[in-house]
């Protein structure tokens, strides 16, 4: 990793217990980066902060050390948990944390509750009920064991919400106030807000719910990273995927990420690379959360080194050293392609962004050029970047959809009742057929 991200500002000069000090050291971690060297003195010193910088600069970091060291520095008698609360997004962005978290406190005597929906629902549920000093997760599965009285708001001093333009992107900010509105005042807390946008909606959120915030921002000359060299090519839809094996081939990309916008477009991907030649894994927002994290430490591990994805991973993932990014597909929504691509470059090391302007997506370029304030080289597609001998899939099935539910404690049963009348066929929507025999009341959900 390069050190050029980094300033000469050394976490031992700032005002850290020698225990924080002593894991940063093991981690590796000596100098702050521009984010951590502008919000630690001040949220050390119990200001609130609401800090904006790129993806990849340490944001996550300077929220955990400053709520470790105000949890450290707390003086009562008796101790009431939980303490700190760490809202995230996405389950994927709530996992990294809660590893950075296990990381950072190897020697300081916390304990932390990862909670996030779609798996482990008891296990959490037990977890949360334990003496945790600090809760990491996502809004939707807290409120849910907060409305069983699993724990109580009351006695929160921190209060974190990470990526927070994002938390608006899916609908987050309802349930966000719902667990504001029940903590201690803004006043009573320390509260922090890290985004990669400070748009107007997030910093009237952090005005109404934060206590005189200070706001910071770490400005570079591009809104995406100089370390990222971005080029484009112009395929009709027929040359996308010889062209990203021709790319593929000629690049040997160390470890990659191929962004699509639909699941049947990364099925399809995912199909046409196997066959010829490339070990994939597939990240849709489909994908259930067990079969998700084996997909990522997978990939994370070097057993894959091609993703495909969807925009559900491009946002918090901390994968280091993915040299490449593909958008197969052009982003509809110029920020993600700013998310999109700071996959790699990240910690100050250099990466690829390749994208395709496709016929399907074109008009989204001028958009995001507009938005990161450059011109995207576009590069010729001449021969020996195009594969001419595609192995075609086999044809199959069309993948089951799998219908996720969480894991909660089995509900007694129900018996339907016997000899119920049935209603006429011409009072529903859905006429009995030979096909479909049965009536209407009975049928099962697709």
């Amino acid at each position: 990793m390069k050190k050029t991200h980094l300033t000469e500002t050394r976490f031992s000069n700032l005002e850290l217990s020698d225990s924080i000090i002593k894991g940063l050291k093991e981690a590796g971690f000596i100098n702050c980066t521009p984010i951590q060297d502008k919000s630690l003195p001040l949220s050390l010193r119990g200001k609130d902060i609401a800090g904006q910088a790129q993806t990849g600069t340490g944001k996550t970091a300077t929220f955990l050390l400053a709520t470790f060291q105000h949890l450290i520095n707390d003086e009562s008698e008796k101790i009431k948990n939980p303490r700190a609360l760490i809202l995230a997004p996405t389950r994927e962005l709530a996992i990294q944390i809660h590893k950075d978290a296990l990381a950072l406190s190897k020697y300081l005597n916390l304990k932390f509750a990862l909670i996030y929906g779609g798996t482990d629902y008891q296990k959490q549920l037990d977890k949360i009920k334990g003496n945790v000093d600090i809760i990491i997760g996502t809004p939707g599965r807290i409120i849910d064991f907060y409305r069983q009285g699993a724990f109580t708001l009351d006695n929160i001093q921190v209060t974190v919400m990470d990526e927070a333009d994002r938390m608006f992107d899916l609908g987050f900010i309802k349930d966000i106030r719902f667990l504001l509105r029940r903590m201690p005042p803004a006043e009573k807390r320390l509260n922090m807000l890290f985004s990669a946008t400070l748009s107007y909606k997030v910093t009237e959120l952090a005005y109404e719910h934060m206590n005189n915030p200070v706001l910071i921002r770490i400005e570079s000359e591009e809104v995406t990273s100089k370390a990222i060299n971005q080029v484009a090519y112009c395929p009709a839809n027929e040359q996308k995927i010889p062209l990203l094996l021709g790319l593929l081939r000629q690049h040997q990309p160390q470890r990659s990420i191929v962004f699509v916008n639909t699941k049947r477009c990364a099925e399809q991907l995912d199909d046409y690379l196997q066959a010829n030649g490339h070990k994939t894994a597939m990240l849709s927002g489909d994908v259930p959360q067990d079969k998700r994290q084996r997909l990522l430490n997978d990939f994370q591990e070097n057993r894959v080194t091609l993703l495909i994805a969807t925009d559900v991973a491009a946002r918090g993932l901390h994968i280091p050293d993915v040299s490449h990014v593909f958008n197969y597909d052009l982003p509809q929504d110029v920020e993600d392609y700013v998310h999109r691509i700071g996959r790699t470059a990240r910690f100050g090391a250099s990466g690829e962004a390749i994208s395709f302007i496709c016929e399907e997506y074109a008009y989204s370029m001028p958009d995001i050029e507009d938005y990161i304030g450059e011109k995207v080289p576009v590069q010729a597609i001449t021969p020996e970047l195009m594969v001419e001998d595609v192995n075609k899939p086999e044809r199959r099935e069309p993948r089951e959809r799998v219908m996720q539910r969480d894991k909660r404690p089995p509900r007694a049963e129900h018996k339907p009742r016997e000899n119920r009348p049935q209603r006429p066929a011409a009072a529903t929507n859905q006429a009995s057929t030979p096909e479909n025999p049965l009536p209407p009341q009975t049928q099962q959900p697709a």
